[in-house]
């Protein structure tokens, strides 16, 4: 699904340089790298706080925690997206409520959030799934109506813009309270190991941010809250600077694949090709298509057989998975969701895929369904 090696490859003299000096200076933990990457990313971003962090999971879990909800609070995030997500909210005794999403965007809409809006709820964490934003403008306003938190999961679309009504431009993962993402290694900005980070424009959600994330200390020893131990390592921070200048890069490369992909698959009566907002790039993180699901099962195999990889992000609904079923009742399906995870498909797509991969994938799919 992703060549990180002959992407490794293209760059590896920077990468093995900047490793090694890592290695000769001995500073593993928290060393200039880190906090380099740290400004480098808050000057691409154009926010005022980045504060790096272990991995995805906890940037979620931290910027929940810096919130102060209280145990039982609700929390509002799609029901068709990774368990990292709800899996953070219960984990600190608040509740997930899981909404159903828009079937061309695969996203959540402050039309949807709202009708799951209670007395108990105090957040909203939308996700910018497979790489494009969703409808931020709104679901702000919203939230401010109703006194929320947005916690905006960028874990799969950082690089991509979102445009205002006024033509404003701004970058995913920087328009709520507090945005978070996931360096995991085959994310479009991904290091060589685990790695995440956590983003905001408020001075005193920082500072409580960064707390949270060394033990719940501003000075050694002294532990003011409870934290936890989540750090971006000296030499993951060096490869995500050499790879952050590539980023734009990066992020055309996989438009230019899913533009190959568009104009053979939107010729194919079966196949809806991925949607794109008018208001959010979309820098495809995965290019998933919808199928019908009589067909999906058989597609998948002759694929296989045609050494083609292919992946169903995601097959289960959040709601219908063994760790969440205290938060939902039977028979209160979300037919979104339902449709979603019998269609999609998510074929490989990555910076180094060339003309005979990108022809070998079309032509096989478009013999499956001639």
């Amino acid at each position: 699904m992703v060549d990180l090696k002959s992407q490794y490859l293209k760059i590896k003299d920077e990468i093995d340089s900047a490793v090694l000096e890592c290695i000769a200076s001995t500073q593993f933990i928290n060393g200039p790298q880190v906090k380099a990457f740290q400004v480098e990313l808050e000057h691409y971003l154009n926010v005022m706080h980045v504060i790096p962090c272990a991995n995805g999971t906890d940037a979620l879990q931290i910027a929940l925690m810096a919130l102060e909800l209280e145990p039982g609070d609700e929390v509002i995030v799609p029901s068709f997206t990774y368990v990292a997500t709800a899996e953070v909210i219960g984990l600190l005794r608040l509740t997930p409520v899981m909404v159903d999403v828009a079937p061309d965007t695969f996203n959540i809409t402050a039309e949807i959030i709202e009708k799951a809006i209670t007395p108990k709820t105090k957040a909203i964490v939308p996700v910018h799934l497979f790489g494009q934003c969703a409808d931020m403008e709104p679901i702000m306003a919203l939230a401010e109506k109703h006194g929320l938190y947005v916690i905006e999961d960028n874990a799969q679309a950082i690089g991509a813009d979102y445009v205002f009504g006024k033509g404003k431009k701004q970058k995913a993962g920087t328009i709520g309270h507090i945005g978070t993402t996931s360096f995991y290694p085959s994310k479009n900005l991904g290091c060589y190991g685990d790695g995440g980070a956590i983003m905001t424009n408020d001075d005193e959600l920082a500072k409580k941010i960064r707390k949270i994330a060394n033990h719940g200390q501003d000075k050694r020893y002294y532990h003011d809250v409870l934290g936890v131990n989540s750090r971006l390592d000296s030499i993951q921070a060096a490869i995500l600077s050499i790879k952050l200048k590539r980023l734009d890069e990066y992020c055309a490369l996989r438009q230019s694949v899913a533009a190959a992909y568009d104009k053979v698959f939107s010729q194919i009566p079966q196949v809806i090709i991925p949607t794109r907002q008018a208001n959010s790039s979309h820098v495809f993180h995965q290019y998933t298509l919808k199928v019908p699901a009589s067909d999906r099962s058989a597609l998948i195999e002759y694929l296989k057989e045609n050494a083609i990889p292919s992946m169903i992000y995601y097959p289960v609904p959040l709601y219908k998975q063994q760790a969440f079923k205290t938060y939902w009742k039977s028979g209160e399906e979300l037919p979104v969701t339902e449709m979603l995870c019998d269609a999609v498909l998510s074929l490989p797509i990555h910076t180094e895929m060339d003309e005979i991969q990108l022809n070998h994938i079309c032509s096989a799919i478009a013999a499956f369904f001639a």
